[in-house]
C-alpha cells in the first residue's frame, strides 16, 4: 500500500496480472501450434488449457472481489467510528457549555443580591 490509497494498488496488481495472462496464454498458443501433434490433439489441448485459464480468472476475480468487500467493510466500520467518537465529542462539549451558562447564570444571580 503506498500513500494509503489502495485502489491504485489494486490497479497496478489487475494490471500486472493481466499483463502475466495475456502473455502466458500467447506463449502457451505458440508453443502449442509449433507443436508436433495431430490437430485433434492440439485442440483438446488448447481447449483444456483455455478452461484451466478461464477457472483460474475466475478464481482471482473472486479473490479480488472478496478484498473489495473486506476493505469496504472495514472503510465502513472506521466510519462509523468516527461518527460515533464525533458524537461523544459533540455531546461532551454540549454538557460543558450548559454547565458554563449555569455556572454563569449562578453568578450573576448572586452578585445582584
Amino acid at each position: 500500500m503506498r500513500n494509503g490509497n489502495y485502489y491504485d494498488e489494486g490497479i497496478e496488481e489487475a494490471a500486472g496480472w493481466s499483463a502475466f495472462m495475456a502473455g502466458a496464454l500467447i506463449g502457451a498458443g505458440v508453443a502449442l501450434l509449433f507443436a508436433p501433434q495431430p490437430g485433434s490433439e492440439l485442440r483438446g489441448l488448447l481447449r483444456n488449457y483455455a478452461n484451466r485459464a478461464k477457472d483460474d480468472l475466475i478464481d482471482r476475480g473472486q479473490e479480488a472481489w472478496d478484498t473489495a468487500v473486506e476493505r469496504g467493510r472495514d472503510c465502513y466500520d472506521k466510519g462509523e467510528e468516527a461518527v460515533r467518537d464525533a458524537g461523544r465529542s459533540a455531546r461532551g462539549f454540549a454538557k460543558r457549555g450548559q454547565e458554563a451558562v449555569e455556572e454563569a447564570v449562578n453568578e450573576a444571580s448572586c452578585n445582584r443580591g
